[in-house]
């Protein structure tokens, strides 16, 4: 092997453990987007998840 295709392998090395903290980090924000556009939607972190009725008060 010469030089540059060392480098190239050394560099390779280098960059794929740091872009499994990239894909963590893009995972945790598409579902904290999805978590926002259902709460947007009148839907509740419940177990199960439900849509939030409106409540009716009763005079």
């Amino acid at each position: 092997m010469n030089i540059k295709q060392t480098a190239i392998i050394m560099i390779v090395l280098a960059v794929i453990p740091q872009l499994s903290g990239c894909w963590a980090v893009a995972a945790a924000g598409a579902g904290a987007y999805g978590g926002y556009q259902m709460k947007k939607e009148g839907y509740t972190l419940q177990n199960p998840v439900t849509k939030e009725e409106e409540k009716k008060t009763n005079k």
